[in-house]
């Protein structure tokens, strides 16, 4: 793996010192596939990949199986709300504190490095709010503990993404991005089949086991990772920084804004069937609440098998050719032929070949994606501030989809997955368009 170690001066430790960063290394300064941390061990990218694998297992579940059954079986007649409301909520949170962190991550100077405490400390925190989902049985202290999850496996996940970054060069990063993806895609689908299995009655269980699985495979990087060390003071942080912690220039940066808009809009795509995908199950396919935990397990098992199989394809193509765009604009576009198929479906069968050809298209997407934003980033000493609002590209949808499906849901009479489905293939559309405009990445 190459490196760029900044020159501010010998380091002192281990036999393979971590790294020391000071000043400000603009991208275009430095060897393109450089990065700015040092070589890691051998074991380094499995446990990146473990990582992102327990923190995508741990949310993906909560929000997308744990909270909806537990939602259904609080009452059934209002889950569809209940659940914009927890989700909405959540969103906000998880919006605001990601550029933060990320802000500050850039900036700490802890011994045990950059990152690693974000990480470790992150893990800790979203834990207490999975301890507060395990005992309550309200919609208040659902939205509460969502919202200390958010926060703490929200901080782990700015600096898992900033690895990105800080330690995999420009020629593997597609591949290692489809790695994760695919570990993401397995995530959710272990996810799904482990509460389907546990037992109804036993409630909590459905958030402390993905809670605990995300916080020791997410915890094992932090003592895996040879870390980043600022010894520089960074400068003082102004109010007017903070506020720019949420914004990037679109006209100066346009690359990264039509990078961010493309994710955004996809991202609203697949939120909007992921959410609701088990109210989906029970309204439009009749299945009953008791046995849809069942049918959604199905569903993400073909998701993935598509997902799986084009991310680690196009993650090669897109490395061994260097092009991004296309791959982005033609998953997008089959991404809203599948939600079609899904729209129409008459039965499971029917519905179950929709997801599969969605899986498979945002495999395409997600093998390019990351590793397009990436490389449209103004600075590497800035990676976790930016990296930071790229995540709110898919994290602002956890807020928008919500708000937009409240009256799509409504129309007709209420219950209304068609019209949000919809929504959800337009999104796609625009956003494999909005890949276009790019320049500096083919």
């Amino acid at each position: 793996m190459s490196a760029h170690t900044p020159p501010t001066g010998p380091s002192t430790g281990p036999a393979e010192p971590e790294p020391r960063i000071g000043d400000a290394i603009p991208v275009a300064a430095v060897d393109p596939d450089a990065v700015p941390g040092s070589p890691q061990a051998r074991g380094f990218l499995p446990l990146f990949v473990l990582a992102w694998f327990g923190v995508t297992l741990a949310l993906g579940t909560i929000s997308g199986a744990s909270i909806p059954k537990a939602l259904a079986f609080l009452d059934d007649a209002t889950k569809g709300t209940n659940l914009s409301i927890v989700a909405a909520v959540g969103g906000v949170v998880i919006m605001i504190i990601t550029p933060l962190f990320g802000r500050l991550s850039d900036r700490s100077r802890s011994r045990f490095g950059m990152r690693r405490p974000w990480m470790l400390g992150g893990a800790v925190v979203a834990l207490g709010g999975v301890a507060i989902l395990a005992t309550g049985d309200s919609l208040a202290v659902t939205i509460l503990g969502w919202s200390i999850v958010q926060l703490g496996f929200g901080a782990t996940n700015m600096a898992v993404h900033a690895l990105l970054a800080d330690q995999i060069p420009a020629r593997i990063r597609a591949r290692v991005a489809a790695a994760a993806s695919v570990s993401g895609g397995l995530a959710l689908i272990v996810g799904a089949q482990i509460v389907a299995a546990l037992p109804n009655e036993a409630r909590w269980t459905w958030f402390v086991v993905p809670g605990l699985i995300g916080g020791v495979l997410s915890t094992a990087l932090v003592f895996g990772l040879r870390d980043i060390v600022r010894t520089v003071p960074a400068p003082p942080l102004r109010v007017a920084d903070i506020l720019s912690t949420y914004w990037l220039n679109p006209v100066r940066y346009r690359d990264f804004f039509w990078a961010w808009a493309c994710r955004l809009l996809v991202t609203m795509s697949i939120v909007s069937v992921s959410i609701y995908l088990l109210f989906f199950i029970i309204d439009q396919l009749g299945i009953p609440k008791e046995q849809a935990s069942g049918v959604q397990a199905n569903a993400l098992i073909i998701f993935t098998v598509g997902n799986i199989v084009m991310t680690v394809l196009f993650g090669w193509i897109s490395d061994r050719t260097g092009r991004r765009k296309p791959i982005v604009l033609v998953s997008s576009l089959l991404s809203a032929v599948g939600l079609g198929v899904a729209i129409i479906s008459p039965d499971v069968t029917v519905f179950l070949v929709g997801i599969f050809i969605v899986g498979a298209a945002q495999g395409a997407y997600v093998s390019v994606d990351i590793a397009l934003m990436t490389e449209v980033l103004p600075s590497f000493d800035e990676a976790g501030k930016d990296l930071g609002i790229v995540s709110l590209s898919y994290q602002l949808p956890q807020l928008l989809v919500p708000i937009v499906a409240v009256p799509l849901l409504a129309l007709g009479g209420g219950e209304n997955y068609h019209a949000l489905y919809l929504a959800a293939i337009v999104f796609a559309v625009l956003g494999g368009l909005a890949v276009l405009p790019i320049r500096s990445v083919r």
